[in-house]
């Protein structure tokens, strides 16, 4: 095993922001193997260049761009990139990923990780392209918004062809609001690397964009014939499956799982509203009255996009708002004037922020204001069901300006300057808030959050398979599935796939077609276990990354007090949460299936197991 498969470019591309220089990498054709790609190379590369003392807003910290052995091949809607990083919400490695045109663009380079390291001293962008990287001061960018700077930069840079992609930081990022995101926006299809704060740490570097410039390399599969049959295999499944979302995107969820009795109102203070309600901010009634067009990332059938146009608020052609962000916005908010959460959706987007991190530090204020621990003049948008509020707060914010300041900092260090019952309004783990998959209606959410590598995100463990009445009301088995199910969405960022694609197409769990398709385009013979063993090899490296920096253990691994304490008032979920002693059963049973001390660590036995003894 001497040689790396065609389908990889080959190179990691070192850059050095402070003095603009470049170096290449060969990527180890062992290391590869054991990792794939995406965030697998992504967590490798925090693990080694990152040290555990690090804030992460140090020059230490790194930002790495990671794309899979999959990009620009013809599986389906390997659209997807990576951003690996020490989040500033959790302390600890997260990877955020984002899709449109990018990744594509950056495989083509033959560098399957960008790194970037240290801080430039001004205002600028990193320009990439296959000859390596240049480090471009551009002082004039500063305060512009995300859409506003991917546009300025690719102007100066292409050539007459369209040939240049650009990810971008907005003024959230510039004032280091924790959970500022990043922003791809190409011609036709915006990708947002939305959670944990990869804007503000691009912020941190001094850097406004990384933009790419198309090179000519063009993966090759090792097996031809047998990938294509795979891949044509799969369409009619995954077109069939996905039909909810090739008509209304994301937002097509609210209302059925409004329906359930499994989705967040007022802070989360309860699960079910009036369906009339529900269908105000729904993907029905945004389809209907909205949407002016559907967009689809690199090689995608699926088209999930949407763009809306809403005159009465000056909005053309926005970012239509997913499930999560309706959540944050309206759903936790109590808002159902859809127009004005669009508005307040599409500012986010052009200031550069997590709409489900600020939606719900935002939800959050609201309800210690409504509890009294937050004074009558801390703002006057802090009322549930302020819908005019909501663009205002989010301006604040990014400028950290009034108590846009202590929104910033995200609910968790919000809490931590008020009264401590404060925190029994918190809805998030580990600094990182919920996205909208119930941690009390669904017993998978339960353990899957508390053992996040990334708190509350629903791209470790899976609500999918939840919502077909599988692990949602039950402990038996919960517990094994969660972590299986973290292998399988490591497994789909390391290729990397987007996750509607891989469920509804390929298969809601490792099967021997993942196995398949990675032997038909690497040359690999890998059995189904060895796959999976990929899935868990990267989970369990980033859990090291966390547990060395002090973030990851069994004390952490917990869950807010209304998931703990407070049932479901009402609804068809009523009293269902995750009382103290069943999380801890569901603890016993992941750490015992995991190979985890009672301390929540991979003990020495896993990693060497694993292979990743070199990463202690």
């Amino acid at each position: 095993m001497s040689e790396l498969p065609p389908v990889y470019g080959g190179e990691i591309l070192h850059v050095h922001l402070d003095s603009g220089e470049a170096e290449r990498e060969l990527i180890d054709p062992g290391r590869a193997r054991a990792l794939l790609g995406g965030n697998g190379f992504a967590a490798a590369q925090v693990a080694e260049h990152v040290p555990p003392s690090a804030d992460p807003f140090d020059p230490e910290n790194v930002v790495v761009f990671a794309v899979g052995p999959m990009n620009a091949t013809a599986f389906q809607s390997t659209s997807r990139g990576i951003v690996g990083f020490v989040s500033p919400m959790t302390n600890g490695f997260f990877d955020s990923t984002f899709g449109g045109t990018f990744p594509r663009a950056q495989k083509t380079t033959g560098f399957e990780t960008i790194v970037l390291h240290g801080a430039a001293e001004e205002c600028s962008y990193v320009l990439v392209d296959e000859d390596g990287a240049s480090v471009v001061p551009a002082p004039d960018l500063e305060g512009m918004d995300t859409y506003e700077s991917c546009e300025a930069v690719r102007e100066r840079e292409e050539d007459g062809d369209d040939d240049v992609h650009v990810i971008a930081a907005g003024p959230a990022g510039e004032n280091l609001v924790r959970y500022a995101c990043l922003v791809h926006k190409g011609r036709d299809r915006e990708g947002v690397a939305g959670r944990g704060g990869a804007g503000a740490v691009l912020g941190s570097k001094g850097v406004k964009a990384v933009a790419v410039r198309e090179g000519s390399f063009e993966p090759t599969v090792a097996r031809e014939d047998a990938f294509r049959e795979l891949t044509i295999s799969r369409m009619r499944p995954l077109m069939a499956e996905t039909e909810m979302l090739q008509e209304y995107g994301t937002a097509g969820l609210v209302n059925p799982i409004n329906e359930m009795g499994k989705l967040g109102w007022r802070n989360n203070q309860y699960e079910q509203t009036d369906p009339e309600l529900a269908e105000r901010i729904s993907g029905e009634t945004l389809e209907a009255e909205y949407v002016t067009e559907h967009t689809t990332c690199a090689n995608c059938a699926v088209r999930c996009g949407k763009h809306v146009t809403v005159e009465s608020e000056g909005i053309t052609d926005a970012k239509i708002p997913e499930f999560e962000s309706l959540f944050g916005t309206a759903t936790m908010q109590e808002v159902h004037d859809v127009k004005r959460v669009m508005k307040a959706n599409d500012r986010c987007d052009r200031l550069g922020m997590d709409t489900i991190s600020w939606g719900v530090t935002v939800a959050f204020a609201r309800e210690c204001y409504e509890k009294g621990l937050l004074e009558a003049d801390a703002s006057p948008h802090l009322e549930f069901g302020d819908a005019e509020g909501l663009v205002d707060l989010a301006c604040e914010t990014a400028a950290r300006e009034g108590i846009g300041d202590a929104l910033a900092e995200g609910s968790f260090r919000f809490a931590a300057e008020l009264d401590e019952d404060a925190k029994r309004y918190l809805h998030g783990a580990k600094g990182l808030e919920f996205a909208a998959h119930s941690p009390r209606g669904l017993k998978g959410m339960s353990i899957g959050y508390a053992t996040s590598t990334r708190g509350g995100s629903h791209h470790d463990t899976r609500p999918t398979r939840q919502y077909g009445g599988e692990y949602d009301e039950t402990t038996d088995g919960t517990a094994v599935f969660a972590a299986r199910s973290q292998h399988f969405t490591a497994l789909g960022d390391s290729l990397t796939q987007c996750r509607f694609v891989s469920e509804g197409g390929w298969g809601k769990a490792i099967t021997e077609r993942y196995r398949d398709a990675i032997a038909a385009a690497t040359g690999w013979e890998l059995t189904t276990d060895e796959v999976e063993a990929i899935g868990e090899r990267i989970y369990n490296l980033e859990r090291l990354i966390n547990v060395e920096r002090g973030v990851a253990d069994r004390e952490s691994d917990t869950l807010p007090h209304r998931v703990l304490h407070e049932p479901i008032p009402d609804g068809p979920a009523e009293g269902m949460h995750c009382p103290p002693e069943e999380l801890e059963s569901m603890l016993e049973e992941y750490y015992d299936f995991r190979g985890w001390g009672d301390d929540g660590a991979p003990t020495s036995e896993t990693l060497e197991r694993l292979g990743l003894t070199a990463f202690q």
